[in-house]
């Protein structure tokens, strides 16, 4: 039996996540298999009890260690970017609260998920056992050293925004400027911010993009930098 309340009541209640999807559906996320995992999954159970009354607004919470859990626009963003087609095997790069771990181990058939703060490891891993999510591993690191004894990965999804495109992801993919990006290299689709501002996009090879540009320059500061070696990178 779990230890947390995962229906909730009053402010963490199945109405007030209701009320979160709608607001997602005004914004322009379409996914209704996106939405559907959203509304069920209790986002209040991956922040801390004093703000769990905050937990379906549409903003970035801190769960500790200098460290937020993403907007849940952002995060329904890239999970809808990165599953539009079913992905059997991806990889997330800053676990963090576990939040979006959660939501990928939904709708993917396997997750693999790398956290540079291993004090953020247990609560994550107690909070995805507690929903019964099976079908996720987890590994304290270095994103930018990504797991390549696991891949290869049909979908990658950073959770950070790096100064330029990790190495690791895979040397092959072009350069692509923009907030929030979604990269075709073979059959693996990458979605992750960068910190370059432009009043510009740049565009150089494959590229999706399914939001206004506005609204995806807009996001871009809602992210943590994507740290290196414990070094933090001037965004």
């Amino acid at each position: 039996m779990s230890d947390f309340d995962l229906q909730g009541i009053g402010m963490t209640s199945q109405r007030t996540r209701d009320r979160l999807v709608g607001r997602l559906r005004e914004q322009g996320i379409v996914d209704e298999k996106v939405l559907g995992q959203i509304s069920t999954l209790p986002r209040h159970i991956f922040i801390d009890e004093a703000l769990a009354h905050r937990a379906y607004e549409d903003t970035a919470l801190p769960i500790g260690n200098n460290q937020t859990i993403s907007q849940p626009f952002i995060v329904a963003l890239m999970t809808q970017l990165l599953t539009e087609v079913p992905r059997k095997k991806v990889l997330e790069v800053g676990t963090g609260s576990g939040y979006q771990t959660a939501l990928l181990a939904r709708l993917c058939e396997r997750v693999y998920s790398i956290e540079r703060i291993q004090a953020l490891m247990p609560r994550a891993r107690e909070r995805l056992s507690a929903l019964s999510l099976r079908n996720i591993q987890m590994r304290h690191g270095d994103g930018y050293a990504g797991w390549a004894e696991s891949g290869p990965f049909d979908g990658i999804l950073v959770t950070a925004a790096p100064p330029a495109m990790p190495a690791s992801v895979s040397p092959s993919f072009s350069t692509i400027i923009l907030s929030v990006i979604v990269l075709l290299d073979v059959s693996t689709l990458v979605v992750l911010p960068l910190t370059v501002k432009l009043p510009s996009i740049i565009i150089v090879g494959a590229l999706i993009v399914y939001w206004s540009l506005i609204r995806l320059v807009s996001a871009m500061i809602l992210y943590l930098p994507l740290l290196k070696n414990h070094q933090l990178f001037d965004i």
